[in-house]
């Protein structure tokens, strides 16, 4: 069998330039869903705000800075190939590519290292959050993204059973999203996950965020709710900014697991309008 080699340094460099990278440049994803919903957006307010985030958005390309200010708490999701080896200590590789990028990237530190007493900032906006699946192949895709807190608070998880059905999923989800109102800094995006146990679903709900949302969920069944629901989210009026009109949200991605006969867990990740993703693919070396 053969087996393959990665660089630890690789990973560092891969991880930092992802981290930037997400920082600076906005998706075509999210880009183009700004520019559709000026288009037919009915409230002028509206329209405004939404060229504003527009022309924010282009101006950080352009610099090459921030976004946003809040440049997010570093989440990653790694598929890491089963032949893969690293010339060292992966962990420590990663969480060095996050220190260099938000250090190096003049990017805000936003870490602390205990959360209830001392709360003292990091200063390197480590550690991050690595979410890793062990996969067949040779290569490690590495997909990054920053997760700021205005949204991410104002999300939640509830342990369902199945009596709830399909309604009771769907009133969790247009209930939490109708708590948030404009506190997440709409338009939003909603990721959610249904499924597993009480950390998978919230996990799901995480990675949801990560898809782009031109895209769908594969099931056409979980597809239909996607669209069913932002049609319901976007008649809720809190529209951009908060301020009135018919794009409170740009997408709902849906990613489920199977569970428990006892259970149906469902997720919801809020994301603000700066949903930040960005992946990589680093190819092993034979050994």
């Amino acid at each position: 069998m053969k087996y393959y080699t990665i660089k630890a340094q690789t990973v560092t460099d891969t991880v930092k330039r992802l981290f930037m990278d997400c920082n600076y440049f906005i998706g075509d994803d999210i880009m183009n869903a700004l520019k559709c919903a000026k288009e037919t957006e009915e409230s002028e307010t509206g329209r405004s705000v939404l060229s504003q985030l527009i022309e924010n958005d282009e101006l950080a390309a352009a610099e090459q800075i921030p976004l946003c200010q809040d440049t997010g708490m570093a989440v990653l999701f790694v598929e890491y190939g089963d032949k893969v080896c690293i010339d060292g200590d992966f962990e420590e590789a990663v969480q060095e590519g996050v220190r260099r990028a938000y250090i190096d990237g003049c990017l805000r530190k936003s870490v602390v290292d205990d959360p209830v007493f001392e709360r003292l900032n990091t200063k390197d906006n480590t550690p991050a959050i690595i979410h890793t699946r062990i996969v067949s192949g040779s290569t490690i895709k590495i997909t990054a993204g920053g997760k700021g807190f205005g949204s991410e608070n104002m999300s939640a998880i509830k342990m369902l059973t199945p009596s709830y059905g399909i309604e009771g999923v769907k009133k969790f989800i247009l209930d939490t999203v109708m708590t948030a109102g404009p506190n997440p800094c709409p338009p939003i995006v909603v990721g959610v996950g249904i499924g597993g146990t009480f950390e998978r679903c919230a996990q799901l709900a995480k990675k949801a965020t990560f898809r782009s949302i031109d895209t769908h969920n594969p099931d056409p069944r979980y597809a239909e709710l996607e669209e069913e629901l932002l049609t319901d989210i976007n008649k809720m009026g809190f529209g951009p900014a908060g301020l009135g009109g018919r794009t409170t949200a740009l997408g709902v991605n849906i990613e489920t697991s199977p569970t428990h006969i006892a259970g149906m867990p469902v997720a919801v990740n809020i994301c603000c309008h700066a949903a930040r993703h960005k992946s990589a693919e680093i190819k092993g070396e034979e050994l």
